[in-house]
């Protein structure tokens, strides 16, 4: 079965599970200024002038760009998810049927990662792709493959430990105890799966997961590093690491955003309290190590901040996640800061001032350590910022796509 635009947009046809946007987040988008709204419909209208022109070639999944052109994987590497994500934002702003069609083919080449073991990031890859389309098409089809995918990722679940692995093949004793934070934003998939199956263990082996990293992630002073370590086979920690940061001392700043955006939708699922105070700590570590042009640098500590390279995604993620937590908490300060990303993404990160890019947003980083990638653009990027505009502009439709609703 798929609806129209117009059917999802005024009816509950087809979309069960949809519930009511907060309405602290309805009466604070009243509140939102003039200018940021110019300055926001502008970059909206942008990227889906520029997905208009880009999104009918493409055949793959963007992973990157190398000289502005997208580079692309046939099986959606770990980022598969962010591509036709992208497109049902588009088609939320734009109304545009086209980028409706083009987000079904796109996720339909997912469909053999269902059954992927090898990876933690099926949160990933289906829900910004098959959740969303099982929420915006009622097509059933999408529902089943998610539940499916989130059966593949509690294989990965070590008990002893309370941990999802984040790296390696289930029978790969290398990185069999490594913990990375970026998991925080696949374990919504697990609240998915108990919500539509009735099956609390989905949603048990999430909290778990959150409250071990709530335990051993975040600092003191609110910083976090990338990675942490645990014997497999008993379950001990044995401490901080990092892969895409600076250092195990330092804080990776996309790092930092998971952990924001991660911790505040748990809270949502859970109604654990907690979840949401960890999810401030980060946050207000994160606003104060911000340069003035709040385009955040890629790792907070690294030794040459505040004049590093840039990391846009992360200030893209970063924003939708304070937008959620101003919305979980009431606290406006969280909402103006997210706008102040927001804006300042649009205003000095996008790609206009180039007619080769075929992506939208620039100044991305994708592992500096590895010397790669240094200021590209990155799929993930032009998905949270397009979705961080939608917070700002339409939060019910964002809603319909990727359920803002608290715990059930």
């Amino acid at each position: 079965m798929e609806i129209s635009r117009r059917s999802v947009l005024t009816t509950a046809a087809g979309a069960a599970a949809l519930h009511a946007v907060p309405t602290t987040a309805a009466r604070a988008a009243e509140r939102t200024p003039a200018a940021d709204v110019r300055t926001l419909r502008a970059a909206a209208d942008y990227a889906t002038g520029k997905l208009r022109t880009v999104a009918p070639g493409v055949t793959a999944f963007p992973v990157g760009t190398k000289a502005e052109k997208w580079v692309y994987s046939q099986n959606g590497d770990w980022v598969g998810g962010f591509w036709p994500g992208t497109l049902w934002m588009a088609w939320l702003y734009s109304g545009d049927d086209t980028f409706r069609t083009l987000a079904l083919d796109s996720a339909k080449k997912l469909a053999p990662r269902q059954t992927d073991t090898t990876t933690h990031d099926l949160g990933f890859l289906f829900y910004p792709s098959w959740v969303t389309a099982w929420r915006l098409t009622g097509d059933d089809t999408w529902r089943t493959g998610a539940v499916r995918a989130a059966d593949s990722l509690i294989r990965r679940y070590n008990p002893g430990g309370r941990f999802i692995r984040a790296w390696g093949a289930l029978n790969d004793p290398n990185n069999a105890g490594r913990v990375i934070m970026d998991t925080m934003m696949n374990l919504d998939l697990l609240a998915f799966a108990s919500e539509q199956t009735g099956d609390g263990k989905y949603l048990g082996i999430a909290a778990e997961h959150a409250k071990t990293a709530q335990r051993v992630f975040p600092r003191p002073d609110g910083s976090t590093p990338h990675v942490y370590d645990f014997d497999p086979a008993t379950g001990v920690p044995i401490g901080p690491g990092t892969v895409q940061g600076y250092s195990p001392t330092s804080c990776w700043a996309r790092g930092q955003a998971w952990g924001i955006y991660g911790f505040t939708t748990i809270h949502r699922r859970t109604g654990d309290r907690q979840f949401l105070t960890t999810a401030r700590r980060l946050a207000d570590y994160a606003l104060g190590a911000l340069t003035p042009d709040h385009v955040p640098v890629w790792d907070f500590r690294a030794p040459q901040q505040p004049y590093d390279v840039k990391d846009a995604s992360a200030g893209a993620i970063m924003a939708c996640g304070l937008l959620d937590l101003s919305a979980a908490t009431g606290r406006p300060e969280y909402r103006v800061a997210a706008l102040r990303l927001l804006t300042a993404l649009a205003k000095t990160c996008l790609t206009r001032n180039s007619t080769r890019a075929e992506a939208v947003v620039a100044r991305c980083t994708r592992n500096r350590p590895a010397e790669d990638g240094i200021e590209i653009s990155l799929p993930y990027a032009d998905y949270y910022l397009l979705e961080g505009i939608l917070r700002v502009l339409q939060p019910q439709d964002v809603d319909r796509a990727i359920d803002l609703s608290g715990a059930k």
